[in-house]
């Protein structure tokens, strides 16, 4: 007996899949199941790709803010999304309520805790270096060991200040005294510069808004990609897109590609503004971008599942596995066209347009628009 079976899916490489589903976790896999009962049968028909339920690393969905905020179930589940993790949106002051929030949540919701106990309430919460305490943040990591799954710095001029990489050393310090959990740095203005950033990052730390198409991005002045950024990326550190109002630009991507200087990590930045008004949009638009730029799905669906779970440490999620969440994402990919837009009003046609029809979480099922 099953709670959930699904018959007649293909994964993204092109193989029959059929899957059974029972206390949320996934219970049976193969090409075909021999099912005599379940409590709802869902038949995809061949027309539908399953996936591993996409995971946006980067969001900012504590609705209670006024910069930056959104609902998790409005850029989750209805989209497609299986888990969020809200990127620093919350520091000290603020997380223990946005956790009450969190876990009324249909989709899954983990948080990067701020390293500046007021989280994101002004956008230069690091210029003044009172606002990082290590206990606090320390013991906001003791106090939510299953909801925070890592440290945020926003290491840009307007965030900063005047205090340089100072706030950057302060988080590697909180970092290291934490069982190393995953540190994501935020880039944009300078100072302080990309080099000066990347040599204070290691192995496993993620540089997000990675394709921006700022002057302290990964480009130099000839449209080359930095040697630091390639020593930065030998090293280990984690490439995340991180696409924001603000952090994707279509010259640099393309030339990431053109350079194979991968981005092992699909995420959005999305809060309600850029969803409702672009360019973010969601989830799936991101995914498209990617589709354009020459990855193929086979390449970009572990940059949404795999890459980001392993990079967070969510051990039961990212992968089709028995035993694993029943975290799915069902969805399709279309040869139709349409128009995309960057971060900085540059536009491209796609010819690949993805629409997620079904989301489950946990083994709950729940039909999307498209659907």
């Amino acid at each position: 007996m099953f709670d959930l079976y699904i018959k007649n899916g293909r994964t993204v490489a092109g193989d029959r899949i059929e899957i059974g589903i029972l206390n949320g976790k996934i219970v049976a896999l193969e090409k075909k199941l021999e099912v005599k009962t379940a409590i709802k049968t869902i038949d995809l028909k061949n027309k539908g790709y399953i996936s591993a339920g996409w995971i946006d690393g980067h969001t900012h969905c504590y609705e209670k803010l006024t910069l930056y905020y959104d609902s998790p179930d409005t850029i989750g589940y209805k989209q497609g999304v299986t888990t969020v993790i809200d990127a620093g949106s919350t520091g000290a002051d603020t997380i223990s309520d946005f956790y009450q929030l969190a876990i009324q949540a249909k989709t899954n919701v983990f948080a990067l805790v701020n390293i500046s106990k007021t989280g994101i309430v002004h956008q230069n919460e690091l210029s003044n270096l009172e606002n990082i305490q290590e206990k606090l943040v320390s013991d906001v990591i003791a106090n939510y060991p299953d909801f925070v799954v890592g440290i945020k710095a926003r290491i840009s001029k307007t965030v900063i200040g005047d205090n340089g990489i100072r706030p950057l050393e302060l988080a590697k310090s909180i970092q290291k005294k934490n069982s190393n959990l995953p540190l994501m740095v935020h880039i944009g203005s300078a100072p302080p510069n990309l080099d000066w950033i990347l040599s204070i990052m290691e192995k496993g730390d993620i540089l997000t808004h990675c394709y921006n198409g700022k002057p302290n991005g990964i480009l130099n002045k000839k449209g080359k990609i930095h040697e630091f950024v390639w020593e930065g990326y030998h090293k280990g550190i984690l490439f995340d897109i991180g696409h924001g109002t603000d952090s994707f630009n279509f010259n640099t991507a393309e030339q990431a590609k053109r350079e194979k200087l991968p981005c092992p990590i699909i995420s959005t930045d999305i809060y309600h503004r850029n969803r409702e008004q672009g360019p973010v949009y969601n989830f799936s638009t991101v995914m498209e971008k990617m589709l354009y730029l020459g990855y193929s799905l086979s390449e970009m669906i572990p940059m949404a599942t795999t890459n980001p779970a392993r990079a967070f440490n969510l051990p039961l999620k990212g992968e089709l596995k028995i035993g694993y969440d029943a975290d799915l994402t069902i969805f399709k990919v279309e040869n139709k066209e349409k128009e995309l837009i960057d971060s900085n009003g540059n536009t491209r046609k796609t010819q690949q347009v993805v629409t997620p029809l079904r989301t489950v979480v946990g083994g709950i099922e729940y039909t999307l628009g498209a659907g």
